[in-house]
């Protein structure tokens, strides 16, 4: 494939752009780059595709997804809404993780994996929970990622709160997909060992969890701090913060994902740098919740690497990076707060985390990386310099549509269009289970 005539935003350590510019990839890597009328002539492709001037960019990672939280659109509560997070995670998502069966696994997650293409992200970090449907409840998920063409990283969260044969269930099915993505080492998927949250996890439970995933050398992702009601109950009954908790029972680490980190204090930051630990930011969900702004930016100055998130709110990556500026902005009383962080949350540290797990360089636009690639409708109407690049990013390139998805090479919306997938049906079957699940639940 030969990609010419675009605007390329790299998104390497320079920022670097570069007008007038053709990709040329082979295989699921670009091998080549260069101005257009070079790789015209170079590479005889019969039918390159013309940018017709337009951005191209690395495709967007989520490094905090719940996909099965699509079916809890429009639903509705019979009593009084929900007032404290507790409240919201008994009477909504785990009374909704309980009415998802087979089928509900698989369209629920369907749904937001097509806005996903539509939205330009293409890898994915994914934390499911299905109670009565735990077996074989990853595979399901990890047939459609190879399917469509996305990249997934996987995981079932583990928690007490249904039981010990739940959790015992929990692992097994964290464990059987470890050994599938150890023994068939899927282009696509890669698996993590999930967890819940502190307050859901005793430590025979975190034991076991540990022991489980060490085979693997698996990282864990796990909700951490995400409201001050976990961390109470954690100095409680462990007389620790979560943090402390965690790092005391060995789950930190470089490849591992501690979702949220709210409520956390000096010395857990402290604690979250020194075990080089990847917190994932989830405003939009935060402020959804009303449980606090993490002190994303201060971990970062703290040496944190903090990546960003949507925490099942929706796929769109954008959106969350215009959230994630404007809140620390509004909490901190400051206009200059997160120019650069909120940038290098989805530019820098995304990629670096879904490059660790996957293997395999993400995110930027470069010979020897994955030709991971969306075009967006965005003509720059003032110049465009990597010096302004986040303002362009933010305030530009953040409301543009995106007219073409390339996963691996692999052309999977081209000019708005999904090239393999009848959305119609798609949405109208999910719609169809979607009200059998609401009747369960």
């Amino acid at each position: 494939m030969l990609i010419h005539n675009a605007t390329i935003l790299t998104m390497n350590d320079r920022w670097e752009i570069q007008e007038n510019s053709a990709i040329y990839v082979e295989g699921d890597l670009i091998r080549d780059m260069g101005q257009s009328g070079e790789l015209l002539q170079k590479y005889k492709e019969p039918a390159p595709l013309d940018a017709r001037g337009r951005v191209v960019m690395p495709g967007f990672i989520n490094a905090h997804m719940h996909l099965y939280s699509t079916f809890a659109r429009g639903i509705a509560l019979k009593d009084t809404p929900p007032v404290t997070f507790n409240e919201i995670l008994e009477r909504l998502w785990w009374r909704l993780d309980k009415a998802l069966d087979n089928d509900a696994v698989r369209m629920s997650a369907f749904i937001p994996l097509i806005q996903a293409i539509r939205c330009g992200t293409t890898s994915l970090i994914d934390h499911h929970a299905s109670p009565r449907a735990i077996t074989g409840s990853l595979d399901i998920i990890a047939e459609l990622f190879e399917s469509i063409g996305l990249r997934g990283a996987l995981c079932y969260e583990v928690s007490d709160r249904d039981g010990a044969k739940a959790a015992t269930a929990g692992i097994t099915e964290n464990v059987r997909f470890l050994e599938r993505c150890t023994r068939e080492r899927p282009s696509f998927l890669r698996g993590m060992f999930g967890l819940h949250a502190s307050f859901t996890l005793s430590d025979g439970t975190l034991a076991q969890c540990l022991e489980a995933a060490a085979p693997y050398g698996a990282g864990f992702h796990v909700h951490c701090a995400e409201a001050i009601s976990d961390v109470e109950h954690a100095r409680a009954h462990f007389g620790k913060g979560v943090v402390e908790r965690f790092a005391t029972a060995g789950i930190l680490g470089h490849n591992t994902i501690a979702a949220h980190c709210v409520h956390v204090t000096e010395k857990e930051i402290g604690i979250l740098g020194e075990t080089k630990t990847n917190v994932v930011h989830n405003p939009r969900s935060n402020m959804n919740n009303a449980v606090g702004c993490a002190p994303a930016l201060k971990m970062m100055r703290a040496g944190v690497r903090v990546g960003l998130g949507t925490d099942g709110m929706s796929a769109c990556m954008t959106d969350e990076l215009k959230t994630a500026l404007l809140l620390h902005k509004h909490e901190s009383r400051d206009p200059r707060a997160g120019w650069t962080e909120c940038p290098e949350m989805l530019f820098r540290t995304n990629p670096k985390i879904a490059s660790e797990i996957f293997g395999a360089n993400i995110g930027v636009i470069e010979a020897g990386a994955k030709a991971d690639l969306i075009i967006l409708d965005y003509f720059p109407p003032t110049p465009m310099t990597p010096q302004n690049l986040a303002g362009h990013i933010l305030f530009g390139l953040a409301d543009a549509p995106v007219m073409t998805t390339i996963v691996g090479g692999k052309i999977l919306m081209k000019d708005c269009i999904l090239t393999e997938i009848d959305e119609e049906e798609v949405s109208r079957r999910a719609c169809e289970v979607a009200k059998e699940v609401w009747k369960r639940f």
